[in-house]
């Protein structure tokens, strides 16, 4: 087989393959045993027919159309592996020449990942928050923790915020009813802001037997855009009363045995929970930097099809209805053509980041473990509510674990960058990052 590769262009190429016949071989006993088997022929029994009959029977170009379809997509995998082809997604095939018994000729056009030069890391910088926890937050923790150990009393007076609200709800759209927006005996915390938007301010001031009427605009459903008529009926109003914050409550709440001890614990989380931010604001003005720094020419159909499938969750809510879409669009105060210009750039800039980290990831020779892909598969399947074993097998019936894998790749050759920036405080202190971002090496400069 003889392969070349053309570059058309920084993002694409054509590859020519040609291929003799006599390398076929193996491909046309494949191809007479799987149609021997589809044919019958009097006097053989199904796959044992001999080719010169079968070929009599059925003629040639089946078992060529058999033989090419096979052939093609190996021969254009080898020629890729040959060439150092780093190809992205499917390629376009034109058999150009098929001379029975002698050649079978074709081009693939695929894009591939361009040439990236990558920065020397610690010319990187990027300023972040300070990590500073004041009596303040230590008390919002505290309450929060009282909250959970808190007890709902029922009260004669007209609900505020915090108190909790048993009430019935129901909407109409241009007098219809909306099935499913309608509830009866729902526990809401008043300024939670957990439910739909108007519903906090309309309950603030209600009390138990009150009626109270909003308009809000639905965000999913068959009425998805639109504005309804939401109905509130308060049934009851309970307010929460928090037990005393002392050492006895200490005990109850932790394994603590004074409250002074509790709060030192919950400075103590807060203080890594702060670190934990900085960490991922500093990970994302890394990464800001890094782009803003690095040419990175696009694959045009990389970007179509990301611009494709971020379209298609965006009006997944809308059962894939564009008109309703577009109504949506209107009361947001955008037009689809702001709407498409803003999710091209989003997606272009999605798709520089994926190739910028892919091209780390080489060049320092970046793989992922067993573990390291369990543990991200672990954390999807929780955000997803199902076993890991199910979101494993979701993602093989979907082709989604090369994506998986691909994704903890670039998150640690992220992290690699981000372990070689400079990363300062507003204050102008150095942040030492090393417990969240390990100073792994990495080349300075390099293509």
């Amino acid at each position: 087989m003889k392969s070349t590769v053309e570059q058309l262009s920084p993002t694409r190429v054509r590859i020519n393959v040609e291929v003799p016949f006599d390398e076929l071989k193996p491909d046309f006993d494949r191809a007479y045993r799987k149609l021997a088997q589809q044919v019958k022929i009097p006097g053989f029994r199904p796959g044992k027919a001999p080719a010169k009959i079968l070929e009599s029977r059925i003629g040639r170009g089946p078992v060529l159309d058999e033989v090419v379809n096979e052939a093609i997509p190996a021969k254009y995998l080898e020629a890729v592996n040959a060439g150092e082809v780093r190809t992205l997604g499917r390629p376009e095939i034109d058999v150009t020449k098929l001379e029975d018994g002698e050649l079978l000729a074709f081009t693939a056009e695929v894009d591939v990942r361009p040439d990236i030069t990558i920065p020397a890391f610690g010319e990187l910088a990027a300023t972040v928050d300070e990590v500073a926890v004041n009596e303040d937050d230590v008390t919002t923790q505290l309450d929060e923790l009282r909250a959970r150990f808190g007890t709902l009393t029922g009260v004669e007076r007209a609900a505020e915020k915090g108190d909790f609200v048993i009430v019935d709800l129901s909407a109409t759209v241009g007098g219809v009813d909306v099935a499913e927006a309608k509830t009866e005996g729902l526990s809401y915390e008043v300024g939670s802001g957990q439910l739909i938007e108007g519903i906090d301010e309309a309950l603030v001031g209600a009390a138990a037997g009150e009626t109270k009427s909003f308009t809000t605009q639905l965000v999913a459903g068959e009425f998805a855009g639109q504005d309804a008529e939401v109905t509130a009926v308060v049934q009851t109003v309970k307010e929460r009363q928090l037990p005393e914050a002392d050492d006895e409550f200490a005990q109850l709440a932790s394994e603590f045995d004074t409250l002074d001890e509790l709060k030192e614990d919950l400075r103590t989380r807060l203080g890594r929970v702060k670190k934990m931010q900085q960490g991922m604001q500093a990970r994302d003005k890394v990464l800001q930097a890094l782009l803003d720094v690095v040419e990175v020419p696009l694959p045009e159909a990389v970007v179509k099809a990301e611009v494709d499938v971020r379209k298609h969750d965006a009006i997944h809510a809308f059962d894939h209805d564009e008109a309703k879409f577009a109504e949506f669009l209107t009361t947001q105060g955008q037009t689809p053509e702001e709407f498409d210009a803003e999710l091209t750039k989003s997606s272009e800039e999605a798709v520089k980041t994926q190739l910028v980290l892919d091209a780390i990831a080489d060049t320092a020779q970046l793989g992922v473990s067993d573990n390291e892909l369990t543990e991200r598969i672990v954390y999807q399947a929780q955000r997803y509510g199902v076993s890991p074993d199910e979101y494993v097998q979701r993602a093989q019936e979907s082709g989604q674990l090369g994506a998986i894998y691909a994704d903890v790749r670039r998150g640690k050759a992220l992290a690699s960058v981000v372990g070689q920036a400079t990363i300062t405080d507003e204050g102008g202190n150095v942040v030492d990052l090393s417990e969240i971002f390990p100073k792994a090496p990495a080349p300075a400069a390099a293509e």
